[in-house]
């Protein structure tokens, strides 16, 4: 019974830590373009040929 005394607060704390976290990223826009970055890997951006005479 005193685990569970210790535990629960401590299981809620972290639970609402959890909550406020995504609530400050919702609102400072990180969620913003998840499509664009998963495309983004896929472009080379290596457009210009490599001199490999140097």
């Amino acid at each position: 019974m005193n685990g569970v005394l210790f535990l629960l607060p401590i299981a809620l704390l972290l639970g609402a830590l959890g909550l406020a976290a995504f609530f400050w990223a919702l609102r400072n826009n990180q969620f913003d373009d998840p499509d664009g970055a998963a495309a983004r890997i896929l472009i080379d951006d290596e457009d210009e040929p490599k001199d490999e005479d140097a």
